[in-house]
């Protein structure tokens, strides 16, 4: 069993930054990979950026390469994701997310989520 909480979220104005923490208790495997998610109010959960648990290879959608970054430190069983240059339309609910033995680019292929955190970007 995985658990994922989340922290960090906030309100922030358009062009700020913020960072999300996701601390992850149970055990991951070499195959496993973490990442976030974010969902906007009527809209479906998308994919944001995930990184493989033991490896260092990252994966973000287009709407925020270049602006966000994950991060992970194996020692303190955390993922990090730094959200720069936010704008209004990055307002949502955060989601850490683990696949435990796949690659994590889709809401289905989560095995475990976190309660969710909201971060709200005003113009």
């Amino acid at each position: 069993q995985v658990q994922l909480v989340e922290s960090g979220g906030g309100l922030v104005q358009a062009g700020g930054s913020l960072r999300l923490s996701c601390a992850i208790s149970g055990r991951l495997l070499s195959t496993s990979t973490v990442g976030w998610f974010r969902q906007a109010p009527a809209k479906e959960r998308e994919f944001v950026a995930n990184i493989a648990w033991y490896s260092r290879i990252t994966n973000y959608a287009d709407s925020v390469k270049g602006r966000f970054t994950i991060s992970r430190d194996n020692a303190k069983n955390m993922i990090y994701l730094d959200m720069n240059r936010l704008q209004p339309e990055d307002t949502a609910d955060y989601y850490c997310a683990a696949d435990v033995r796949g690659p994590l680019t889709t809401p289905r292929q989560s095995d475990y989520w976190g309660q969710g955190i909201q971060v709200t970007v005003s113009s």
